[in-house]
């Protein structure tokens, strides 16, 4: 076999590592207008809280103006702010949520 020949049939394997996907929490805003009831309905219904964690999630928003939901995959995140968005509209507050990576 000749140089060339043997080249031609070398094959290289190229290993690729996955990293895992990006995550991103998804943060309630607070205002003057939203009722504290509203924003613990919103943590339950759009993010699955208990009552006791989305009362205390909903203290830690209005004591220091922001808070954190959750983490999620971009998809959900995305998901749960337009929720979010789209309960506050339909009950006329101007309740905020916004998503960053973590």
């Amino acid at each position: 076999m000749s140089e060339i020949e043997y080249d031609e049939q070398l094959v290289t394997k190229t290993r690729h590592k996955m990293k895992p996907p990006q995550s991103y929490k998804v943060l309630l805003h607070n205002d003057n207008y939203t009722t504290m009831e509203f924003v613990v309905f919103i943590l339950e219904t759009v993010f699955k809280k208990s009552l006791a964690e989305a009362t205390q999630i909903m203290i830690h928003v209005h004591e220091n103006g922001i808070g954190v939901c959750g983490s999620y995959s971009f998809e959900v995140a995305e998901t749960k702010v337009e929720s979010v968005h789209g309960l506050a509209e339909q009950y006329e507050y101007p309740l905020q949520a916004t998503m960053e990576e973590n």
